[in-house]
């Protein structure tokens, strides 16, 4: 460990930084190059996902060590602002999981991380992955990341028996047809019909709406430009937005995601609309009795975000970390993560051996679907616009004011909208 890796750490005010190693049985130590990947991902299946992407890469790339520079907590706030700190102090690692997208631009514009086309094209991923995916992740026609694996955000997840116990037999398909189930929950004696939780959750709700109201391509021109915030069309979302929340608990602010997810386990909800990482916790609970489908009114947008990983400009072992991303990029490499981490592949021609019936459905899904971005998960819009989305649903959570939403929205898509 680096000294002023310590440092820095302590000054974000990071819980820890664990720095491990593992390398393959009999390798010398001495002789190896050290590639170091920095990650949050210290626990459950993150870890699991992690670990077997280090044994591939042992295995797959001889000569070269594997160093863990994760820092855990925070759902990747705290390793975000070492990160940040390591950067600007020139202490790169070698690559740094970010997500897929546009959370990548502050780093592209400080020339912190390289160009990969030369790779994708060499490695196959512009026929592997959807046109749809390497269009998202393309800035100025260059790629600068390459994606782990695929989680789907746009899935309402069910307690069967609350739903049962209001008549609800059958997974609504249409916006009014939902909002009609929260309203029969509720008259059943059901408090709080949608379980919800604070910031990104509440964004990831009114994306949902968004690309139910206008169709994928516009809500995706909500990012670009080509679809304007302060339209119509955005307002009549945001109203069913503002229905939708009402059904709501009214400890959402306070509630982070998984204890939103209790609400949904306890019975004391009948919806929770979360990404499919919800299985891990429904799991942990041992809560079987649920089932799953996607965004009423969002057809076959399959709302995307990926973990992926770069290579650092400064990287001190750039061939080592390009072996890694090789790896990452992989078939197997793919499908080893993909089958302890609960996510898909991003490439469609990944082996699937292992998977669950979600995970099954989703592969085909994500085959067959329309890939949409997230700004919840940095896959449509950058870390301030996010910041500045999740402020102004902050707000509207406590004052239902949907015109100073709107306006709040549009002024951030005004402010963060990358010029061509």
């Amino acid at each position: 460990m680096r000294t002023t890796r310590r440092a820095l750490a302590a000054v974000v005010g990071a819980t820890a930084l664990l720095v491990t190693s593992a390398c393959g049985p009999g390798e010398d130590d001495t002789a190896a190059s050290t590639v170091e990947v920095f990650t949050w991902w210290a626990g459950g299946g993150e870890k699991a996902g992690l670990d077997a992407l280090a044994g591939l890469f042992t295995e797959s790339c001889p000569g070269q060590r594997f160093e863990s520079g994760v820092v855990p907590g925070g759902a990747g706030v705290d390793a975000k602002q070492v990160l940040a700190a390591r950067l600007q102090h020139n202490d790169a690692p070698d690559t740094f999981q970010v997500h897929a997208g546009a959370e990548l631009l502050d780093h592209i514009d400080a020339d912190q991380v390289r160009d990969l086309s030369a790779e994708y094209q060499t490695w196959g991923l512009r026929d592997a992955l959807p046109a749809g995916l390497v269009a998202d992740l393309t800035v100025d026609d260059r790629i600068y990341s390459v994606p782990a694996g695929v989680h789907r955000a746009n899935v309402v997840w069910t307690n069967d028996q609350v739903l049962a116990d209001a008549g609800i037999l059958v997974a609504p398909k249409t916006l009014r047809e939902f909002i009609g189930n929260l309203e029969r929950l509720r008259r059943s004696g059901v408090e709080s019909p949608l379980a919800l939780g604070r910031d990104w959750t509440q964004l990831m709700l009114l994306e949902s709406v968004l690309i139910s109201d206008l169709g994928p391509k516009r809500f995706s021109g909500l990012f670009t430009g080509a679809t304007k915030w302060d339209s119509r069309a955005v307002e009549l979302a945001i109203g069913d937005y503002a229905r939708i929340i009402g059904f709501s608990n009214t400890d959402r602010d306070s509630l982070d995601w998984p204890e939103a997810t209790r609400l949904l386990i306890d019975g004391k909800a009948g919806y929770q609309l979360m990404g499919d990482w919800v299985t891990a916790e429904m799991t942990a609970n041992t809560f079987s009795g649920y089932d799953s489908f996607t965004f009423p009114g969002n057809g076959k947008a399959f709302q995307w975000l990926a973990d992926s990983f770069t290579l650092t400009t400064d990287a001190a072992n750039p061939e080592g970390a390009r072996c890694w991303l090789a790896t990452v990029a992989s078939p197997r490499g793919q499908q080893a993560f993909s089958v302890r981490k609960g996510s898909i592949p991003a490439r469609t021609d990944a082996p699937t051996d292992g998977f669950t019936d979600y995970q099954l459905e989703a592969v085909e899904d994500w085959r067959s679907g329309t890939p949409v971005p997230s700004c919840a998960h940095g896959s449509a819009c950058s870390q301030p616009w996010q910041n500045a989305a999740n402020a102004a649903l902050g707000a509207f959570s406590t004052s239902g004011d949907a015109t100073a939403l709107q306006s709040a929205l549009a002024a951030a898509a005004k402010q963060f909208i990358r010029q061509p």
